[in-house]
């Protein structure tokens, strides 16, 4: 009896202290950093980023794979599905992110970035301002094609928050990120865009591309010279795109503490800092709770755009498709459904 307690006492011990032990040796292999987009857009920026800060701080390679398709859920789908040990993590975004549980599906760990998407157009596109462009878009409804990350993504989104409150009618091309979006785009294959201020603002400065608008309620400090949607004739739009880190649900909060604890700090380096300003993106970093808070405070918000612009999304945890309702892969509906 009294050594079938012991062993029972030992194996108790045992248990607790693995965590400790995982946390205090993390990390002890490569870690799988993630992006839900192919490379050139914002989560691969980021992710590379922070990466190679990383990767010099610990010792240990960040690899930075792209996991793209079905507006960023694929990836999105791959990691909450992935073991919960810190060694495989996500730099997601706002479209996708918001439609997950983020206590049950994913552990937030940092938010990295929170940026204003810009209207911009190919320079063959005749408007030279908001008001220009929604004329022309009324003139001829449904002819103009606009691009997006894809179905879902923060682009997207705004696109169709702005058509609701615009009463435009423009057509939708999803590709599968900002990355190939914006090299159309600049080809004249479609010929504008909500896009992300940090792979756009490049383009814009060089004048290959026109910016008739930011999304945010105030002026960006790197252009200064463009508009808000806001005061150019449409009151009350603001859309925000954030970026930030998580990982499967279920990590160790030993280990989801010194990732946060890394990323801040690399956040807060003179150099990163002042990079990120200059892309249009000021750190903000923050604790894992405040951006679990984020990203509940913005389901509300864009299930009530879905709504109003009868998008229908749903997601399903079998395949991580986006689609109208219905998951195209497997006929199911979503388990969470923003349309519900």
């Amino acid at each position: 009896m009294r050594t079938c307690y012991v062993r029972r006492l030992l194996c108790t011990i045992a248990l607790c202290w693995v965590p400790l032990a995982c946390a205090q040796n993390y990390p002890a292999k490569p870690i799988r950093m993630y992006t839900p987009y192919p490379p050139g857009g914002t989560t691969d920026i980021l992710a590379r980023i922070v990466g190679a800060k990383m990767q010099e701080a610990w010792g240990q390679p960040v690899v930075i794979e792209a996991k793209p398709g079905a507006g960023g859920n694929i990836g999105a789908d791959f990691v909450a599905k992935s073991p919960p040990d810190g060694y495989t993590i996500l730099m997601g975004a706002s479209g996708p992110l918001a439609t997950y549980d983020p206590a049950k599906d994913f552990a937030p760990i940092v938010l990295s970035a929170s940026v204003p998407l810009v209207l911009v157009t190919h320079p063959s596109l005749p408007v030279k301002n908001v008001k220009e462009f929604i004329t022309l878009m009324k003139a001829g409804p449904g002819q103009f094609n606009y691009a997006s990350a894809g179905p879902g993504s923060p682009q997207h989104l705004t696109a169709e928050m702005f058509k609701f409150m615009t009463k435009v009618e423009m057509t939708h091309i999803p590709y599968k990120g900002s990355g190939p979006a914006i090299v159309d785009l600049m080809g004249g294959q479609v010929l504008f865009a909500f896009e992300s201020m940090i792979p756009i603002l490049p383009h814009v400065k060089s004048a290959r591309l026109r910016g008739l608008a930011v999304t945010s309620s105030a002026r960006s400090p790197v252009l200064p010279q463009i508009s808000t949607v806001a005061e150019s004739g449409v009151p009350g739009f603001e859309s925000i795109a954030w970026y930030g880190v998580v990982g499967p649900a279920g990590m160790p909060k030993d280990v989801v503490a010194k990732l946060n604890g890394e990323m801040v700090r690399i956040a807060n380096l003179p150099d990163i800092k002042q990079r990120l300003i200059e892309m249009g993106s000021p750190p903000v970093a923050g604790t894992p709770d405040q951006f679990g808070a984020v990203i509940k405070s913005e389901i509300p918000k864009w299930a009530k755009v879905v709504k109003q612009a009868r998008l229908g999304f749903g997601r399903n945890r079998g395949c991580g498709w986006l689609s109208c309702c219905r998951c195209r892969c497997c006929g199911r509906g979503g388990r969470r459904s923003l349309c519900a």
